[in-house]
């Protein structure tokens, strides 16, 4: 029923249905894992989530069924009942579903004690009292929606009727998709320091959603646990104390022309401008400041470090650059042509373009370094050409102030 407010062409409750499915199998694999199992995972193949053998055997098929807080009943008329035993008995009769196949229906809603549902439940189950309600809802409901549902159901012999319900599993009461963030917390608990749960889940999550992303594109394309388990192992070596998580959609960022356009009047951009270096070399230095600077941040706010180890991190930055700029203005002296300076100072930008200084032992992703020192020298704290900072003055009193 659509309350006053709300836009019945909505597409938020077809999406939140969607991102339960994604939820869902996320939530299933990792329970699987401790296991040792070894399965293909799935969503939107032969069911909603699907869990198959390596040869490709189907295993589990999930049907989930989100409603709107706990005010669903599945009842012996529900259509999420049917519309899922009509899927079940068509693939079954198309040969999808196999002998020692598990059906699951997985819903936020509640069966009521003795109905059809609850007697398929994985305790106190009696496939026979559930067979007996459902044959009688189709003798006695005249819900038109699913008529088809009925029809399909009808159309298998009792024998098969008996055959497929024996493999259905009903879990109803099942979480929502906001209540599963705390069963996926319970699942991952044991992997990362407590107060580092929420960071790990969500890199979890986000590599999970664009892997299933991947897998719904990319035809026959299905989940290995081991990819899962590969996943699991490396963000649990990524939180450790000498580590850092290094999150993926920074490492696959491209330079766009709105953050180019963004920083193309920044310090540290005109820092490189001044000693001619290439315009290539300037968007390689507006990409990976972005980059650490975005980093950083996300290190910040899930407390993965502190203001003072960023701080330290760039002192010790600082230190290193200051040894190769005074080698390079002894190097040049006081004599050297315009042209010489700026070669000079070239030189000095590639040392920090091919500098890995490590904020943490572990944590080797040249653009962290790179960054930070394109970071450092907006600050004006470093610089390329022997005398950036009388430059700089000049070039910024010419604009009239300001980057």
């Amino acid at each position: 029923m659509i309350k006053d407010g709300e836009n019945p062409f909505s597409a938020v409750y077809p999406l939140i249905g969607y991102l339960y499915q994604v939820r869902t199998a996320l939530l299933w694999s990792l329970q699987k894992l401790p296991a040792g199992a070894d399965f293909l995972v799935s969503v939107e193949t032969l069911d909603d989530v699907t869990f198959e053998t390596k040869g490709g055997t189907p295993q589990e098929l999930v049907q989930t069924k989100h409603h709107r807080g706990r005010e669903a009943t599945l009842t012996d008329a529900s259509p999420d009942l049917w519309k899922s035993l009509r899927i079940w008995f068509e693939a079954a009769e198309n040969g999808q579903v196999m002998v020692g196949t598990t059906l699951h229906l997985l819903t936020t809603a509640r069966a009521p004690d003795g109905s059809a549902a609850s007697h398929l439940r994985r305790a106190k189950r009696n496939v026979d009292a559930a067979l007996s309600a459902l044959e009688t809802t189709t003798r006695s409901s005249s819900n038109k929606a699913i008529k088809s549902a009925y029809a399909a159901f009808l159309k298998a012999t009792p024998a098969r009727r008996r055959a497929l319900l024996d493999a259905v599993v009903v879990i109803d009461a099942a979480p929502t998709i906001v209540d599963i963030d705390q069963e996926l917390r319970t699942v991952v608990f044991s992997a990362v320091e407590r107060k580092h749960l929420d960071a790990f889940l969500d890199r979890l999550e986000g590599w999970w959603i664009r892997r299933v992303l991947r897998q719904l594109t990319t035809i026959g394309d299905r989940i290995l646990a081991e990819e899962l388990e590969a996943q699991m192992s490396d963000l649990r070596e990524q939180f450790k104390q000498e580590a850092l998580p290094i999150d993926d959609n920074l490492l696959d960022f491209t330079l766009d022309e709105a953050t180019h356009a963004a920083h193309a009047g920044s310090t540290f951009v005109r820092q490189i401008e001044l000693i001619k270096a290439s315009k290539r070399r300037v968007a390689a230095a507006i990409r990976d400041y972005y980059r650490a600077f975005e980093q950083r941040s996300r290190w910040l706010r899930d407390e993965l470090v502190y203001v003072g180890e960023i701080h330290k991190y760039e002192r010790q930055l600082v230190d290193e650059w200051d040894l190769v700029f005074a080698a390079m203005k002894d190097e040049i002296g006081e004599s050297a042509t315009a042209e010489a300076r700026e070669r000079a100072a070239r030189d000095v930008l590639r040392w920090a373009e091919q500098s890995v200084i490590p904020i943490r032992p572990r944590v080797t992703e040249p653009f962290v370094t790179r960054g930070s020192l394109h970071m450092l020298a907006d600050e004006q704290r470093v610089g390329w050409h022997p005398e950036f900072r009388d430059r700089l003055a000049e070039l910024l009193a010419t604009a009239g102030g300001g980057k």
